[in-house]
């Protein structure tokens, strides 16, 4: 797969249901002392939120990666003397803006954000004390998010837990490989070419020192993220320098890919746009660490700008440093090349619908409203065969090199439900299915997430069966951080048991039939059989469905011959 490619195409088919207008300003918070708590680096102040929880926003981990510290590994933050009032969300982390970001009052394809922007948030229950910590890292594709858009309060307060959510260099200034930065390294850290993944080590060091003051147990620290947040989740699993620092992690709708070290740098094909080849168009071909460093954020920003080149560069590199050199998923197959902590690992059952909701090949508008799909049985079938490709690379392909390597903690789960409502003659029920990302506003149990989409996603029809299932969920979830395995959600549910031979935990409203176990292992041979003997295709389709799921991943590809008699070509 090219690394979430359609990422941010999905983002602005979210946008499709949310051009309503922007989003209402939300009430400035005052500062509460009940919520003053001791750092290392000072004293901070948050406020009460609606909701009730504690909450602290924008406390830094890690000293501001600017001038020379950009592309170098995090420093700690400075100590100050005075309290740090911290009531707003931190500046943005840099990216171009998305179609989604309408909602916040900016254009797309424009560069917005401070490269001083290593902060986190935290909620906790009030008087919190020794509680399990749940780390949550964004996803959007490892170029765009920010800690804004996730609220922790419902979460912390539901299973009493405490919920930081993290920020971390994005695009270029993230993931970025040259060897002018290397020859410049000032530490072994410092050669790295995944500084993002270094700064969510330096932000669990933090955790780690600073956790109890909020009242969180430093002992029991999960990590959990979505999409490229699973993806980092993922990587951390497999970072030396991230050894100690966490006690079980959940990676939703993640992978485990990596690119090489030649790949990043321009000197093998298949990378869209190779940091090699973007040094070279913004500092030289012989620039040196100090005149990379010394680029304006936005001549480098532009470089990847639309119009010029995709926002596509090398992520998550196997560059020896943070990342071992044969790359993530290997590594978690080799007993002590990866921490040995409890996993949970799981898809949604129709991850590519969000992404295909915006192709037109798949959908149509009708009054640049409604979007409808051109072949609902193919659009249907499209979603089954990448969705389920999907699962393969990021759940039966993990799992089995976890417990292969000899790591039995391993959990796995599909998320099922797909009752969302319709609007006029566009059933988003069908059309978003159980879609990427969807699982979010479940885990966080908050359902105010897509912004005017809510609306239309989360209706008072599914309004029973939506919350019964989040309750679970966050039970399954904050279990998971506080005994290391998920059980029955520490209440009534099925018991969740671990990956075995290919078992996962099914999760769905009761209308879907509720949560329970399943046996659901599987393999790229499999799917290529299964789709090979479908009948519910013509060999066109056939081909058509192949080579779709061939796009998202390469891992396919070696399967083709079985596919109409090796008669299809590459499309």
């Amino acid at each position: 797969m090219t690394l979430l490619r359609p990422a941010l195409a999905g983002l602005a088919a979210l946008a499709l249901l949310a051009a309503c207008g922007r989003a209402p300003e939300p009430v400035a918070p005052e500062a509460a002392p009940q919520t003053q708590a001791m750092t290392e680096q000072g004293p901070v102040i948050g406020f009460v939120h609606e909701a009730g929880a504690h909450v602290w926003r924008g406390v830094p981990y890690a000293a501001a990666p600017v001038g020379d510290l950009r592309w170098r590994a995090p420093r700690p933050a400075p100590a100050r003397a005075e309290p740090l009032q911290a009531l707003e969300h931190p500046a943005w982390c840099p990216q171009i803006t998305s179609a989604l970001d309408q909602g916040y009052g900016l254009d797309p394809n424009i560069l917005h954000g401070d490269e001083d922007c290593l902060y986190l948030n935290v909620y906790a229950p009030p008087e919190a004390q020794d509680l399990p910590v749940m780390v949550w890292i964004h996803g959007g594709a490892n170029v765009w998010g920010r800690a804004a858009q996730y609220d922790g309060a419902n979460l912390a307060l539901r299973e009493n837990v405490v919920v930081v959510v993290v920020q971390y260099r994005l695009g270029p200034l993230g993931w970025f490989s040259h060897p002018a930065l290397r020859d410049a390294a000032e530490d072994f850290d410092d050669a790295a070419a995944n500084f993002a993944l270094l700064d969510l080590a330096q932000s669990l060091r933090w955790v780690n020192a600073n956790i109890a003051a909020f009242g969180g147990d430093p002992g029991r620290v999960t990590i959990f993220g979505e999409s490229a947040g699973g993806h980092n989740v993922a990587g951390l699993l497999t970072m030396p320098q991230a050894a100690g620092l966490f006690h079980g992690a959940i990676i939703q709708s993640g992978l485990a890919a990596t690119v090489s070290i030649d790949a990043a740098e321009g000197r093998e094909p298949g990378q869209p746009n190779p940091s090699g080849v973007i040094a070279e168009a913004i500092a030289g071909a012989e620039a040196t660490a100090d005149q990379l460093r010394a680029v304006a954020l936005e001549d480098l920003f532009a470089a990847y700008r639309p119009g010029t080149r995709p926002m596509e560069l090398p992520r998550m590199i196997a560059d020896g440093v943070t990342v071992p050199s044969e790359g993530i998923q290997a590594a978690m197959g080799v007993p002590g090349r990866f921490h040995p902590v409890p996993v949970i690992t799981g898809t949604n059952r129709d991850e590519t619908k969000l992404f295909n909701l915006l192709n037109p090949a798949h959908t149509r508008r009708i009054l640049g409203v409604f979007t409808l799909a051109r072949d609902q049985r193919m659009y249907d079938l499209h979603a089954e065969y990448e969705s389920r490709a999907w699962k393969i690379e990021a759940v039966d392909n993990i799992a089995a090199a976890l417990t292969g390597a000899g790591h039995d903690a391993v959990y796995a789960y599909r998320f099922d439900w797909d009752e969302g409502g319709r609007f006029l003659i566009s059933d988003y029920g069908r059309l978003f299915g159980a879609a990427h990302a969807l699982e979010i506003p479940f885990v966080f149990a908050r359902f105010s997430f897509m912004g005017t989409a809510d609306r239309v996603l989360f209706t008072r029809g599914n309004r029973e069966g939506r919350e019964a299932l989040s309750r679970a969920m966050t039970g399954y979830w904050a279990e998971f951080a506080r005994s290391g395995e998920p059980g029955n959600g520490g209440g009534e549910q099925a018991r969740w048991g671990r990956w075995g031979a290919g078992e996962r935990m099914l999760l769905d409203s009761s209308a879907g039939g509720g949560t329970r176990m399943n046996q659901g292992a599987d393999s790229f041979a499999a799917l290529a059989e299964d789709l090979a003997g479908d009948g519910r295709m013509n060999d066109s389709e056939r081909c058509a469905v192949f080579n779709s799921t061939a796009l998202w991943f390469a891992s396919a590809e070696p399967y083709r011959a079985r596919i109409n008699g090796g008669a299809c070509a590459r499309g």
